[in-house]
């Protein structure tokens, strides 16, 4: 019997106890809730204030107009003077040169293999896919090719791949290569040619393309870089 009451006096005091700490947090609640929103009052109204100030300095200023309100009328009045560049205009500038001709007159010549650098494209005498530097255009043999363009020729050679060639530099900085000829002695380094000034016949000399028909194999440098040939010449 003792014991059954000791049991009862502890669970009183612990019920007790537990009601403490309930009613003690509840406290603390209530008392940090009530001093955030003191907090969150006093800083809107510091917001309010700086806002205030920021807007009318002091009364004698009201009337004067706003600063920078004028600082962006004046920048506006500023971009209004610059001149709009068309991206078009600069497309114009570095168009493809049109002063070149087809280096072969005639009529029934055309594009078998077209210029190839990014991709690569089958040779019918390697048996193998690879890029391409320049075009070639078909024509019977010892057809005439002219210069495309006036220049100063700068090379006559044999290349080992493509045959019989001579070298052409432009005015304006591009090199035309005429390579395949059946023959190349009909000029010699040294030579000025106007355009349409002949330098050769289309031949079969070139190593890598033997078992290909008769052709001019035709490239074109700038500024030391291979270009495609089909952007300058409306074959």
């Amino acid at each position: 019997m003792r014991q059954a009451e000791r049991k009862k006096q502890k669970d009183k005091v612990a019920i007790a106890l537990v009601l403490c700490f309930c009613v003690i947090a509840l406290v603390s609640i209530f008392t940090v809730k009530s001093n955030l929103d003191k907090i969150s009052d006093n800083h809107s109204d510091v917001l309010v204030s700086e806002k205030a100030k920021t807007e009318h300095p002091n009364d004698k200023e009201k009337g004067k107009p706003n600063q920078n309100s004028k600082k962006a009328k004046d920048a506006d009045a500023a971009s209004a003077q610059v001149p709009i560049v068309d991206s078009l205009e600069g497309d114009k500038q570095t168009a493809p040169l049109s002063d070149f001709i087809n280096p072969i007159k005639e009529e029934g010549a055309y594009v078998t293999n077209e210029y190839s650098m990014d991709g690569l494209i089958y040779s019918v005498t390697l048996d193998q896919y690879m890029v391409h530097c320049g075009v070639d255009i078909e024509a019977p043999a010892d057809t005439q090719v002219v210069a495309a363009a006036p220049g100063t020729v700068t090379a006559v050679y044999r290349d080992d791949r493509y045959g019989n060639s001579v070298e052409i530099t432009h005015e304006s900085g591009i090199i035309t290569i005429y390579s395949n000829l059946s023959d190349a002695s009909m000029v010699e380094i040294g030579d000025t040619v106007k355009a349409g000034d002949v330098i050769g016949g289309v031949g079969a000399t070139g190593l890598f393309e033997s078992l290909e028909p008769a052709h001019l194999h035709l490239e074109m440098l700038k500024d030391g870089a291979y270009v495609n040939p089909m952007e300058y010449i409306q074959f």
